[in-house]
């Protein structure tokens, strides 16, 4: 194979939760139409493909220029457990809040896939839950202070916040939680308050807003911002019952399959599986299957403070440890001098900030801010010079 790196053309998803401006001010990503750019996706998802651009100049579907040596692109290793690009890189630019969601294992969502296959349900349905039959565990990698939620707080935490509003519709719910403080009752009180008919949800929504409308601390604050984002959404709840976590640059956190979690504001690098199955809970005019929901989501608590992924730091390079073999992230720091890079799976590689070089003995390309490039495994080894931060996928 001749070429083994290609610079990426990438597709920016314009939903409406996303930025003006932030892709633009952070590298430079034009926006002549004015439209909100939430994504930019990097990698071979057929909703949302990259471009290979070959020494000729000549233009590619990535997912099809996989296709045409998927050995020697993928390397045997990849191509045997995965069949195919296994991750997604994107840039997440928020600007309000995305649903809160649960992604499911990847056995879950296989019997589901299948089951919804067997019904007839059409893949592009809106009552379809599963898109495909992977799981689709997340790491964000935050470029600006990024506020999400993720997981459920420790159940005296949710009391106690709740202890400070005055929510009658949920009353029962909430003696029962105190009484018994466990993952069980968290389940029953979680569900309760999704199941709750239009007319409870309102009058609930509308006591917590009262109770709270003088309030400026957190996780009011949230609640507050939530509820003109989406009026009448039981999701603006979530906040006294998620952990609500603000990311500083260069900080990093894992999604595990099953655990409830929300992206509210900010910019930041997101690595996923290659998947398109989503549950939701909140913060959503889309479909909300409260059953398939809660079978898919695990109740255990986890503190604040155990949210953020603990890198390892060798040299030059951070490396953000996950759980998974679908995807691994790095982010490397390049300065003057020429270094070795090891190539054991395809990659991709983002220039976050300056001027780099990267290269092979037949092969040279530069990637500036806001440029990517995807490296297959057969490059083996390329040396990487010039000023700035790459963020590297691999797996």
């Amino acid at each position: 194979m001749q070429q083994t790196m290609w610079k990426l053309e990438n597709t920016i998803k314009n939903y409406t939760w996303g930025s003006l401006d932030s892709m633009a001010l952070l590298f430079g990503i034009k926006n002549p139409n004015q439209q909100p750019m939430a994504e930019m996706w990097m990698g071979a998802h057929p909703l949302g493909c990259s471009v290979a651009v070959t020494a000729d100049n000549h233009k590619v579907k990535l997912d099809e220029l996989i296709t045409t040596n998927p050995l020697a692109i993928l390397g045997e290793n990849t191509l045997e457990h995965f069949h195919g690009l296994p991750y997604l890189f994107k840039i997440l630019a928020a600007n309000k809040a995305l649903s809160i969601q649960v992604h499911p294992t990847r056995t879950k969502a296989k019997l589901g896939f299948d089951r919804e296959n067997k019904l007839g349900i059409d893949l592009n349905s809106p009552l379809r839950n599963y898109k495909d039959p992977n799981h689709k565990p997340e790491l964000i990698y935050a470029l600006t202070p990024f506020k999400a939620m993720n997981s459920f707080r420790p159940i005296d935490e949710i009391i106690t916040l709740f202890d400070q509003v005055n929510i009658t519709t949920i009353s029962d719910e909430l003696q029962q939680l105190q009484q018994n403080r466990n993952p069980d009752q968290l389940k029953s009180f979680f569900q309760a308050l999704l199941s709750l008919s239009s007319e409870q949800k309102q009058q609930a929504i509308s006591q917590l807003l009262a109770s709270i409308k003088s309030r400026t601390d957190e996780p009011y604050l949230t609640v507050q911002t939530l509820a003109q984002e989406y009026p009448n959404d039981i999701g603006i709840f979530m906040p006294l019952i998620l952990n609500v976590i603000e990311l500083q640059p260069g900080q990093a956190m894992f999604l595990y399959a099953e655990t409830p979690h929300a992206y509210l504001q900010g910019t930041g690098l997101e690595v996923m599986a290659s998947s398109d199955n989503v549950l939701r809970a909140g913060l959503t005019p889309k479909h909300i299957d409260i059953p398939e929901l809660i079978k898919n989501t695990h109740f255990n608590s986890v503190p604040l403070q155990q949210l953020t992924t603990k890198p390892i730091i060798n040299q030059n390079k951070t490396d953000f440890p996950i759980p998974v073999a679908d995807f691994k992230f790095e982010i490397i720091q390049s300065d003057n001098q020429s270094r070795s890079e090891p190539v054991t799976s395809p990659q991709i590689l983002f220039c976050i900030k300056g001027d780099i070089t990267i290269k092979t003995p037949t092969q040279s390309l530069t990637l500036t801010t806001g440029e990517s490039a995807f490296i297959a495994y057969d490059t083996k080894n390329y040396s990487y010079s010039g000023t700035g931060i790459l963020a590297k996928v691999a797996n």
